[in-house]
């Protein structure tokens, strides 16, 4: 696992733990931090955050509209108002999800840019992503909220790059690092 904290660069923080040490080589680790670094750039723990943040007032706006006065005379009629219930939680997370993923993307692109040898991060999400698999992590799946801090989806949903996943599938993301890499060499 990798850490990256603080909402601006200026105060950032990166960590790895020793099982991550263990696990890559210095050239993988190098670029796993650049990685790293390219979230603290992109500002991503301050955009998440705002977004969690809008998630939520989304789904306690709609949960106030249910119990919110008469709802008789509300225009949208009860069936409208859980309709809201369902719908605007659901959309908003959607969208919170879609924005992770789109970080992560982001993020990776900018650390193989850093680093200068996108098939380093490719070998170490391959890397991590076995690695995630031989082992459940049972503290992730209690809580599926903190999934977007991990680099590799810890959640058993990881197999599927679906609208209810937080980060890309690992084979998706590792075809667009060599497609930079191959990119990089036609220069």
């Amino acid at each position: 696992m990798r850490i990256a904290t603080r909402r601006n660069p200026e105060h950032a923080s990166v960590a790895a733990t020793a099982g991550l040490l263990q696990l890559l080589g210095p050239q993988e680790l190098a670029a796993v931090m650049a990685h790293e670094l390219a979230h603290i750039k992109n500002r991503d723990t301050l955009i998440m955050t705002v977004t969690a943040t809008i998630a939520g007032a989304i789904s306690m706006l709609a949960n106030f509209a249910l119990f919110s006065g008469d709802n008789r005379n509300n225009p949208l009629g009860i069936a409208g108002v859980l309709l809201l219930m369902v719908v605007g939680p659901l959309a908003a997370a959607l969208v919170q999800m879609a924005i992770s993923r789109g970080r992560e993307y982001e993020a990776d692109r900018m650390g193989a840019e850093i680093c200068g040898r996108p098939m380093w991060l490719a070998s170490a999400l391959e890397k991590m992503q076995i690695s995630a698999g031989q082992i459940d992590n049972v503290p992730a799946e209690r809580n599926p909220a903190t999934a977007h801090m991990f680099i590799i989806n810890p959640l058993h949903a990881r197999q599927m790059d679906s609208l209810f996943s937080t980060h890309p599938s690992t084979a998706n993301r590792i075809a667009r690092l060599r497609e930079i890499a191959a990119e990089e060499k036609d220069r």
